[in-house]
């Protein structure tokens, strides 16, 4: 009996994805840049860090956070993902537990009203985090929730609330790891993911947003790579972890709410919502 590998929509061995944190200024350039170049992600927005209207920045600081309004007209109808930042962005392995879920809840209760939408994802504060904190999240209703810590790998996450990116964008191997992604045509039979991240204010600060503009062009419009949200591609592993097979492998059923893809002895399989199909 062959094994079954899982693809990703429309048989595609490849996923990209996003996430950029604090909800800057300079989102709004990324906005547009992701757009042009067909790329799809993930903001992550502290709600208790909104300045008030007509706030007015000293000169020559990079880090601008939004407004609330301003937060909602770029990312509300942008095809984007928002996700939980912890209220006050702070480290949330140096506080209690107790302010731990304060801050996740706070957060997720203020941007789920903000855009009408569940929350379920998450990037920790610089990146810190403990086991008190893993337990506050499962609490809390988060699905995943980023890491800082660069694998330069494209596998699929197994941890999802320790997700580990592929690499910030000023990794010093990007260039390398960006090829590999694009150019290999023969992927092992797990399929890639590319998890890219940062702050978009860094682009501004370092005077490289063409390192972005180059980077997105390069990335996109492949028909083998599927450009996706953070919590689109969680839902989509987890849908194709709960798919159901027959003793013999010979029936494949899918219980939840949308399409998985799957290999078997080199054919290609689609199960859609509900449905029982035969592979042998």
């Amino acid at each position: 009996m062959a094994h079954m590998f899982m693809l990703f929509p429309e048989g595609r061995p490849k996923a990209f994805t996003l996430s950029y944190d604090d909800g800057v200024e300079q989102d709004e350039r990324l906005v547009d840049i992701m757009a042009k170049n067909g790329l799809r992600g993930t903001f992550n927005v502290n709600s208790g860090r909104y300045v008030e209207e007509g706030t007015v920045f000293a000169e020559g600081r990079f880090h601008r956070v939004m407004t609330e309004a301003a937060t909602t007209a770029l990312f509300k109808d942008s095809g984007n993902e928002v996700a939980v930042h912890a209220y006050s962005h702070l480290f949330l392995n140096k506080i209690k537990r107790e302010r731990v879920a304060y801050e996740i809840v706070e957060d997720r209760v203020n941007l789920e009203r903000q855009f009408g939408t569940i929350i379920r994802g998450m990037a920790y504060p610089y990146g810190t985090w403990n086991d008190g904190v893993l337990d506050v999240l499962s609490d809390c209703g988060i699905a995943y929730a980023r890491t800082t810590k660069a694998t330069e790998s494209f596998a699929i996450p197994t941890r999802w609330l320790t997700l580990d990116p592929t690499c910030h964008h000023n990794h010093p191997r990007l260039t390398e790891i960006a090829t590999k992604f694009v150019e290999s045509e023969k992927v092992p039979n797990d399929p890639w993911l590319f998890y890219f991240w940062g702050h978009s204010y860094e682009f501004e600060r370092d005077n490289n947003w063409d390192l972005i503009e180059k980077f997105a062009e390069y990335i996109g419009g492949h028909g083998d790579v599927w450009y996706a949200t953070n919590i689109e591609i969680y839902d989509y592993v987890m849908a194709y972890d709960r798919l159901l097979t027959s003793i013999d492998g010979s029936l494949v059923s899918n219980p939840s709410a949308i399409p998985v893809w799957f290999r078997l002895d080199k054919q290609v399989f689609c199960v859609n919502p509900g449905e029982t199909i035969s592979v042998l």
